[in-house]
C-alpha cells in the first residue's frame, strides 16, 4: 500500500552514505588544502563553511530524489527490492521534497556568496537534467554526474578564492572515478536501461567496446594524476599516488575479468573505497 512518507524510505532515498563522503571531501578540503579564510583565520571557524557543506548536501539529496523519481520503472526491473518512490514515499511528495530542498540549498548558497548560489543553481538544473534526459544518453550523463562531483570538491577553493593545483588535482581524481563509476552502473543496470529504451554506452556499443572506453578513461586518469604530480613535486604525493596506483590497478583487472552483474555491482562499492581512500588522503598531504 502506499503511503504519504516513511522515514525509513526517506533515509534510503536520500543516500545518507554518499552525502557523508560529500561533506567529508568539502570539509577535508577546506581544513588540510585551504587551511585560512580570506581574513587569515582557521576555516574551521568559519560559519559559512559548513553552510556551505550543508547545501551542497541537500542539493545532491534532491537530485538522488529526482533520480529516484524518474527511474522509478527502470528500478522495478534492476532492483525491485529497493523501489521507494510509490512505495514508501508518494511520487508528489518526492516532487516537494525535491523542489524545496533545491530552493533551500539555493538560498543557503546565496548566504555564503552570490557564486555559491550560482554553482548551486547550475547544479540542481544539471542534476534534474540528468535524471529526466541525460543519463539515457551514451556517456553524457556518466560525464555530467563525473563533472559535478569534481565541482562539489573544487567549489571550496572558488569560495575561499585558493583554487590551488592541489585541490584542482583532488577535482580531477573525483571526477575520474566518478565517470568510471558510472560507466560501471550502466553495465549493472542494462536490463532495465535497455527495456525502457535508454541508450547509455552498454547498449550502444556492446559490453566489451564498454570495457574498453573504461581503460581509456583509466590511461588518461594516470597520465593526469601524473602531469599534475609532477608540476606540485611534492614527495609525499609521489608516495601516496604510488601506493594507490596498486589498488587502481587491482581495480582494472577486476573490470577486465569480470562479467556478471554481480561483479559490477562490487566493481561500484570498490570505487566508492578508491574515492573515501583519496579523500583521507587530504590530511596526509
Amino acid at each position: 500500500m502506499e503511503t504519504a512518507i516513511s522515514m525509513k524510505g526517506l533515509f534510503r532515498i536520500s543516500r545518507p552514505i554518499n552525502l557523508l563522503m560529500v561533506a567529508l571531501a568539502q570539509f577535508m578540503a577546506a581544513y588540510f588544502l585551504v587551511v585560512t579564510n580570506q581574513n587569515g583565520d582557521s576555516v574551521i571557524f568559519d560559519a559559512k563553511l559548513y553552510i556551505l557543506i550543508f547545501s551542497t548536501v541537500i542539493i545532491t539529496a534532491a537530485g538522488y530524489m529526482i533520480n529516484d523519481y524518474y527511474d522509478v520503472k527502470i528500478d522495478y526491473v534492476n532492483r525491485p527490492d529497493e523501489v521507494i518512490v510509490g512505495r514508501s514515499i508518494k511520487r508528489r511528495i518526492i516532487i516537494l521534497l525535491h523542489t524545496f530542498l533545491n530552493f533551500l540549498g539555493i538560498g543557503l548558497g546565496y548566504i555564503v556568496s552570490p557564486k555559491v548560489a550560482l554553482v548551486n543553481f547550475l547544479a540542481a538544473f544539471l542534476l534534474w537534467l540528468y535524471s529526466n534526459e541525460l543519463k539515457r544518453r551514451p556517456l553524457v550523463g556518466n560525464i555530467t554526474v563525473a563533472l559535478l562531483t569534481a565541482l562539489a570538491i573544487f567549489l571550496v577553493g572558488i569560495y575561499y578564492e585558493k583554487s590551488q593545483l592541489l585541490i584542482f588535482t583532488y577535482a580531477v581524481f573525483a571526477f575520474y572515478l566518478n565517470l568510471i563509476r558510472e560507466i560501471i552502473k550502466d553495465i549493472e543496470d542494462r536490463p532495465g536501461d535497455r527495456k525502457h529504451g535508454c541508450r547509455t554506452l552498454p547498449i550502444v556499443i556492446g559490453f566489451r567496446k564498454t570495457k574498453e572506453v573504461i581503460f581509456v578513461i583509466a590511461l588518461c586518469f594516470i597520465i593526469s594524476i601524473v602531469l599534475i604530480t609532477l608540476s606540485l613535486n611534492q614527495k609525499e604525493l609521489y608516495l601516496y599516488f604510488g601506493g594507490l596506483a596498486f589498488f587502481f590497478l587491482y581495480f582494472l583487472y577486476k573490470i577486465y575479468v569480470g562479467d556478471r552483474r554481480e561483479h559490477f555491482t562490487m566493481l561500484s562499492k570498490y570505487a566508492k573505497i578508491l574515492m573515501l581512500i583519496g579523500t583521507l588522503s587530504m590530511a596526509f598531504l
